[in-house]
């Protein structure tokens, strides 16, 4: 199992983008349909897909971790925010930085921020591309090294919140 994190860009239309991927035959493959099949309120969990009827390969769950509040905020988390999820999972494939029997053997859970306020397609899209592709990378690669957590843990902040020290 690999776990993996990215953001990228900034104010509403950033993204934050948690993955776990590894074999269907374990947990991973569990988790993945568990959660396909346990939508709630405003969370419903859906198959990332390049174009309809056309799946990302490794099958890649999108969860969306603000729920949905309203028909911009939809758009943007089932259009921009997905298709650029989509790219991103699927160059990680063709490109070689997930391993051949990631294709049909392992599956992507991806847990997506869509910020309710975004309101550029295409920063959406872009930001979320890079973030999809960022998080397999740091999940594969076992990132982040711990001298860089050190380093981080003397200046904890977040895009919502730094402490006054």
């Amino acid at each position: 199992m690999y776990i993996g994190e990215a953001f990228v860009g900034s104010g509403p239309n950033a993204a934050h983008l948690n993955v776990v991927l590894g074999p269907r035959n374990g947990p991973v493959g569990t988790a993945w349909a568990t959660a396909l099949s346990s939508p709630s309120a405003g969370h419903v969990p859906f198959m990332v897909v390049l174009q309809p009827g056309v799946p990302v390969k490794p099958a890649t769950v999108f969860i969306n971790k603000a729920a949905l509040s309203g028909e911009t905020h939809e758009t943007m988390t089932w259009g921009p925010a997905q298709a650029g999820v989509a790219r991103g999972i699927q160059e990680c494939l063709l490109e070689g930085v997930l391993p051949v029997e990631a294709e049909n053997e392992w599956c992507v859970l991806a847990a997506v921020w869509v910020n309710p306020s975004a309101n550029q397609a295409d920063e959406v899209f872009a930001n979320n591309y890079k973030a999809a592709k960022d998080a397999v990378i740091n999940a594969l690669g076992l990132l982040p090294l711990l001298s860089d957590v050190r380093e981080a843990a003397s200046r904890v902040h977040n895009p919502f919140y730094t402490p006054k020290d």
